[in-house]
């Protein structure tokens, strides 16, 4: 993530090997200024154990990053279990593995919890739950927040609409004839959604019951039915469909995707989507901005999901609070526009700054 070191930073990192599986187990605190440090559980294959660590400590130096834009009183963290390459995962192995990682979690105190990540589900939490209580984003027929999806949407969707009323809707010809409003600033507004899967797709929905107008893709050929469910234009090609002339691009498939080669293909006049890691490089947030387009951190955007996940199950609130905090996400993104334009800055480069103060502010104990 641009600007914040790995290492040595770190508050603590424990590697152990499990006991059932003989795989390395890496759980990374990046810091607990806030609260108790939170992150995903990552069960994947690596040339080197060692890249499953490095993994670890970027992953939750993003988290810390991610929690404290969102207001959270927690600290980021990241399990990995790193998978020699050609490993072969059976059922069996895949529990043994949950058991481990329960294990070193439960040696840690409380000092961490874990949800789902790449390689592992919510199903998995409950896994992982069975040894040890601190663990979310389990399902919610075993007594956990559910679907992270619908919330993940919800919150894009709230980062999406600060940014609309900052654009001021969009009225283009043969679009909406209903202007967009303060209510409403996604009406009439042209968005291309590149990447629909379970979060994309939420999030087409929703920018379609706002009135907005869509350009939508994905590499799968069976998702133009949502397209045409929507009444949405289709594009078969995300790299046509990320430069298409629209008011916002939403990246929400694989990361990587802003790379210094396709900003000045870019038409669009921002920038803002739930798909983790959008930078190629950091510097291409200079690059954007050198263009006059807004680019939300995605750190920020992408938080609805994780926000929910740890109000209900680790705070213990109300599915009502959860709400709450999650559609906070358009406030949060209204003062970053806000104070990056007055101020003539990239929007990573304030929301950078926002992390760092309320991290400094815990630390010196005036947050």
């Amino acid at each position: 993530m641009p600007g914040f070191p790995q290492w040595p930073d770190h508050e603590s990192v424990l590697i152990r090997t499990g006991v059932r599986s003989g795989l390395p187990i890496v759980v990374a605190m990046h810091s607990s200024a806030l609260g108790p440090a939170a992150g995903g559980c990552r069960i994947w294959r690596y040339p080197r154990w060692q890249d499953g660590l490095e993994d670890a400590l970027r992953l939750s130096a993003a988290m810390t990053a991610k929690f404290a834009a969102a207001g959270l009183a927690r600290g980021g963290g990241k399990t990995v279990v790193a998978m020699p390459e050609g490993y072969v995962l059976t059922p069996a192995g895949k529990r043994d593995i949950l058991y481990d990682v329960a294990d070193a979690i439960e040696a840690l105190d409380g000092r961490y919890a874990t949800g789902p990540d790449v390689g592992t589900s919510p199903q998995d939490m409950v896994v992982i739950g069975e040894l040890t209580r601190h663990v979310f984003c389990k399902p919610a027929e075993d007594g956990g927040s559910g679907d992270s999806s619908p919330a993940t949407a919800a919150g894009t969707v709230a980062a999406l609409r600060a940014v609309g009323a900052r654009l001021g809707g969009g009225n283009r010809p043969g679009g909406d004839s209903q202007p967009a409003s303060a209510a409403n600033p996604l009406r009439g507004l042209r968005l291309a959604v590149v990447g629909l899967g379970s979060v994309g797709a939420r999030i087409a929905a929703l920018l379609s019951e706002a009135g907005a107008d869509l350009v939508l893709s994905d590499i799968d050929p069976a998702k133009k039915e949502l397209a045409d469910r929507l009444g949405a234009t289709w594009c078969a090609d995300p790299h046509r469909a990320l430069t298409a002339d629209v008011d916002i691009v939403v990246p929400a498939a694989l990361g990587g995707v802003l790379t210094e080669e396709i900003v000045p293909g870019l038409r669009c006049r921002a920038v803002v989507g739930p798909a983790n890691n959008q930078l190629a490089v950091p510097h291409v947030a200079d690059a954007l901005h050198e263009r006059g387009i807004a680019w939300v951190p995605d750190y920020v955007a992408s938080a609805g999901g994780v926000i929910n996940a740890i109000t209900i199950e680790l705070d213990k609130g109300s599915e009502d609070q959860a709400r709450q905090r999650v559609l906070a996400i358009q406030d949060t993104v209204a003062g970053l526009l806000e104070s990056a334009v007055s101020r003539g800055v990239t929007l990573a480069a304030v929301a950078e700054e926002l992390v760092r103060a309320r991290l400094g502010g815990a630390e010196s104990g005036t947050a």
